[in-house]
């Protein structure tokens, strides 16, 4: 045994590049000739070679066709083989399915076909188009994986596959994504770059508008962006299901989903627009059912007097209803010039553009057909050599067939002929092998009739093989009689001019009154303000940090200990008679982030809303509210604040924004509306009032100033802005509350540590009365 001095690494290497080939050449990628990955191939060549299943014969167990499969071609898992199978037979799937299916071959409802050993299968005519003359050294041949068989390299086929049923696929480090086409389209195509090898992407985009796709849809693409995928071989396909209003009795209107995009599970649709109806994300739809047979129709129900448009733009933005196909037109392609007897040369991944795909399958086509004609040539010579035999003997029929009764047997009779005529092997044995009846006058009369016959055909051909321009007159004749065959109308709308129906999030919120409802522990939920709050559920140890009383079209900004600043939407808290939901399921805290203050922000006035100026003086609910452009005070654990100004609050990301950065250590504690006077509060019952301009104002998120002197073994625990004389409600560790009236507070400039407002205990929370 010899041993080979080798490194992990290399080998490593080696392996790992030989398996990335075998997956890209030998499963995920397809050929741009015949459109075929080798399962399909190997299966479409099984049914048609060894069980005959042609159009016009029965159908057989889908497990027989699998086994077959793999016992002389594909030595691969069946489940594989099979689902190859099942999709050539989906009829959602393909534009031109290739197998004819008996039995459960799933849905577009997202259902998995029944067992092989339930359903049965035939090949459709259009498959023996992409077999086509495979029995007549069109295409070259090789060993199967024990080499007791013999399989196709590739098949002949007489239509566009790649582009008219498309391909996906996913290699080693490349993947290929070709959406389908309309079989006229592709053709008209084909003959164009036929009739004129000059012609250009942008023109052959004015014959092939855009994919076809087998669920229908409506493609938005402008010209331009489809001019740039099919030059560029990459971009994406936007499409979206199509839909009408349909009146019902009593004036009430429905709509009804009429198509999807391709490749869309449809029961996940009508799930998934079904939660957004219960949810009552979109208030113009009460109710979604499926009502499809062979033909899509998804009914939605519409409230009274809601605008359809409305409701679609909410679907078409939140839903699969309006999807993208991304285009990778990816294939293996011959490397290097065609030529006939180089059938079997190495293929490779190519990205190509749409006429690339076309020349290549016109440079196949061409070559399959001259194969083809060279074959006929070839066969009408063997017929053309024994009928001259049969003209040479003609004269003499009485010597031949006393030559023939004299002899010892047909090899001794085939010999004595041929030294008497000096004829050929082949001829003397045809001649011996004849019956009496085919000496007669009108026998001969018939074989030099044919014998002119094929001599003209041999004539023919080769005046053909000498011109590829006449060829190509040939492929251009099939190519047509395909399309009058087997084509069909366009399935896929294109529209010109996509209309953006304009999506406005307030048209989905149904406005009510609410209490938004945020707890110390950080739980949502929002109660109608016809409830009371004392009764709202919490969890055991919780309690209610605020209670908003705002409507379902405002939102709530947080603040947080990390000094980062969210808003939600009030629709968005929870509807819940329960606990609710933790912040943290909607909004993209870290961890150990908390929030230390929320405020209302007002987005829809009403005219019974007092200005906020007035609700300010009156010491009413503005300290909870804010506005774009209002200034806020931010204090820190160790006392440190500054001013800032708040700009853009409902354009915030559910990621939040930074609004402060305070050193290790400390965190932001307090919030407060800029006011006059600011009251500051620590955990040992210190307390002091400075004036609200003695705040720096900054334009960012920074540390800022000290505004009270802290105490080592201390922390600050509130800020509250105010501007008269107010009273403050003190909560202590002792569980009671106190009121502080602001006069008890002594008033001094920042950076003092401020007098002891509480003898004894410790201050846990202040709110303003």
């Amino acid at each position: 045994m010899a041993i080979i001095d080798t490194t992990i690494q290399k080998e490593s290497q080696d392996r790992y590049l030989t398996y990335a080939l075998s997956v890209v050449s030998s499963r995920a990628l397809p050929d741009v000739r015949d459109g075929l990955k080798p399962v399909q191939r190997r299966i479409l060549f099984d049914m048609y070679h060894n069980l005959n299943l042609s159009p016009s014969g029965s159908h057989r167990k889908s497990a027989a066709v699998v086994g077959g499969v793999l016992a002389r071609f594909h030595p691969h898992g069946d489940s594989a083989c099979y689902e190859a199978m099942v999709r050539m037979a989906q009829d959602f799937s393909l534009r031109y399915p290739l197998v004819d299916g008996q039995g459960n071959f799933g849905s577009l409802d997202g259902d998995n076909a029944a067992a092989y050993r339930y359903t049965e299968v035939k090949l459709k005519e259009i498959a023996l188009e992409v077999i086509g003359e495979i029995d007549e050294e069109t295409v070259a041949f090789r060993d199967n994986f024990d080499a007791t068989q013999r399989e196709p390299v590739v098949l002949p086929s007489k239509i566009p596959n790649l582009l008219i049923n498309g391909a996906v696929g996913i290699a080693v480090g490349m993947a290929t994504s070709i959406p389908p086409h309309n079989l006229r389209d592709v053709i008209k195509a084909l003959t164009g770059l036929i009739d004129d090898v000059e012609i250009s992407n942008k023109q052959l985009t004015t014959l092939i508008k855009g994919p076809d796709f087998p669920t229908g849809c409506s493609i938005l693409n402008s010209k331009q962006e489809i001019e740039q995928i099919y030059s560029t071989g990459r971009g994406m396909i936007r499409m979206r299901g199509d839909w009408e209003v349909e009146e019902q009795n009593r004036g009430k209107k429905i709509i009804v989903i009429t198509s999807i995009p391709y490749a869309l599970d449809k029961s996940q649709l009508v799930e998934k627009i079904a939660g957004l109806i219960i949810a009552k994300k979109v208030p113009q739809l009460v109710d979604i059912r499926d009502e499809s047979t062979d033909d899509v129709r998804v009914v939605l129900e519409l409230s009274t007097g809601a605008d359809p448009d409305v409701a679609m733009a909410y679907l078409f933005k939140n839903t699969p209803l309006e999807s993208n196909f991304a285009v990778n037109l990816t294939a293996l392609a011959p490397s290097g010039l065609v030529a006939i007897s180089e059938q079997a040369r190495p293929l490779r991944p190519e990205l190509l553009n749409l006429k690339q795909m076309l020349q290549h399958f016109i440079d196949f086509r061409l070559e399959v057909v001259e194969r083809r004609l060279r074959f006929e040539k070839k066969k009408l010579e063997e017929r053309i050599h024994i009928l001259e035999g049969l003209v040479i003997i003609f004269d003499a029929l009485d010597r031949v067939i006393k030559i023939i009764r004299a002899s010892d047997g047909r090899s001794d009779a085939a010999e004595k002929l041929r030294k008497e005529f000096k004829l050929s092997e082949i001829q003397s044995f045809a001649i011996v092998d004849m019956r009496l009846y085919q000496l007669s006058k009108t026998s001969i009369a018939e074989v030099r009739a044919e014998l002119k016959e094929k001599m003209d055909r041999v004539a023919e051909i080769e005046r053909i093989l000498k011109s590829k321009k006449e060829i190509g007159k040939i492929v251009r004749k099939e190519l047509e009689a395909i399309a009058e065959k087997y084509g069909d109308a366009r399935r896929s709308k294109l529209v010109k001019d996509a209309v953006e129906i304009e999506f406005n999030e307030e048209h989905y919120v149904v406005q009510e009154d609410v209490y938004a409802i945020i707890t110390r522990d950080g739980w949502l939920k929002r109660i109608r303000q016809n409830n009371e709050l004392s009764s709202t559920r919490l969890r055991e140890g919780d309690e209610i940090l605020k209670a908003l009383a705002l409507t379902t079209l405002d939102s709530v900004a947080f603040f947080t200990n990390l000094g980062t600043l969210y808003v939600l939407k009030v629709g968005d808290f929870p509807a819940s008679s329960g606990y609710g939901d933790p912040i943290q399921k909607t909004l993209k805290f870290k961890d150990g982030e908390r929030v230390v203050s929320c405020f209302g922000l007002k987005t829809a006035k009403k005219e019974s809303d007092k200005p906020q100026a007035d609700l300010f003086k009156l010491g009413e609910s503005a300290p909870n509210m804010l506005n774009d452009g209002e200034i806020v005070t931010l204090v820190s654990k160790g006392g440190l604040g500054f001013a800032l100004t708040l700009e853009g609050l409902q354009g915030l990301k559910r990621s939040g924004k930074r609004v402060a950065k305070f050193k290790d250590g400390d965190e932001l504690v307090a919030v407060s509306k800029s006011a006059p006077k600011l009251a500051l509060f620590s955990r040992r019952g210190f307390g002091m009032v400075i004036k609200g301009n003695e705040v720096p104002l900054r334009n960012a998120g920074a540390a800022g100033v000290i505004l009270l002197g802290v105490r080592d073994d201390d922390h600050l625990v509130a800020a509250i802005g105010f501007g008269g004389k107010c009273k403050f409600k003190v909560k202590v560790d002792s569980g009671n509350e106190k009121e502080l009236a602001s006069s008890d507070l002594t008033e001094g400039h920042r950076a003092l540590k401020g007098n002891r407002v509480f003898p004894r205990g410790e201050i846990l929370g202040v709110v303003l009365e």
